[in-house]
């Protein structure tokens, strides 16, 4: 089938309205990926206790720190801030004793009082687990393997369905480019391919952590494949010359 006057009209050459219309909407997918990889960033950092986004942050976050609690997972990583290093230390030391509560008062009360019930209580009205009761430190003073099933089965639904659609809307922009088509189809292609095998990783990495390079790996195919294809689509809809 030969394709149209229409089809076969590259970016550079649709009328300024239309052109507006894919680069407002390509910058607009460029900064809001920005702000997923910065929100990636700082809600990940810092599991392993060190400063930066590493794949042992990603196992802690999917697989856990089996040989930790959740409350201590927590005060290591992304609340490490809120904590002074010697109340941690004390914390720390109480939980692997046990949690016993005859120590709880006189010992745990005080500090987390200090540090965390400004937030971790319910007259804050966050939806954080409360941290004012014996009981309500109990229940995160248990192993951490990481995210639940649950919120990992929430959250890729939520991928799936949105990225799909930012994905569709960017490879329809830019199957417009003028490209090897060989070149074109496999850049429509792999962003797709990576965010499915991405999300696989989440559950995979929950039963081995091995599977943490694989969510490195696919983020990086995805995150690449993506710009290239924002990159190219904006360069030919202003630069060349209209024909």
């Amino acid at each position: 089938m030969i394709p149209g006057p229409e089809a076969s009209r590259s970016l550079a050459d649709r009328p300024l309205a239309e052109r507006l219309l894919y680069t407002a909407f390509l910058l607009l997918v460029g900064i809001g990926y920005l702000m997923a990889l910065s929100y990636i960033y700082l809600s990940h950092q810092g599991h392993d206790g060190r400063p930066g986004l590493s794949v042992d942050d990603l196992v802690y976050n999917y697989y856990g720190n089996r040989s930790g609690t959740r409350i201590e997972a927590a005060i290591r990583g992304p609340m490490a801030g809120y904590i002074q290093a010697e109340d941690r230390h004390h914390v720390v030391a109480w939980l692997r004793s046990g949690a016993p509560e005859r120590d709880y008062a006189a010992r745990i009360q005080p500090i987390l009082a200090k540090t965390c019930l400004q937030c971790h209580r319910p007259a804050s009205g966050l939806k954080v687990v409360d941290l004012s009761t014996y009981a309500g430190v109990r229940a995160v003073a248990e192993v951490d393997t990481g995210a639940s099933l649950l919120s990992l089965v929430r959250l890729s639904h939520i991928h799936l369905f949105g990225i799909g659609l930012v994905l569709l809307a960017v490879g329809l922009i830019f199957r417009l480019a003028q490209l090897p088509e060989w070149l074109k189809a496999a850049l429509v292609v792999l962003p797709f391919a990576s965010v499915a095998t991405d999300i696989l990783a989440w559950f995979l990495t929950k039963w081995d952590p091995f599977y943490a390079y694989t969510v490195v790996a696919a983020g990086a195919v995805l995150g690449l494949a993506l710009v290239a294809q924002i990159l190219i689509s904006l360069y030919q809809t202003w630069f060349p010359k209209r024909r």
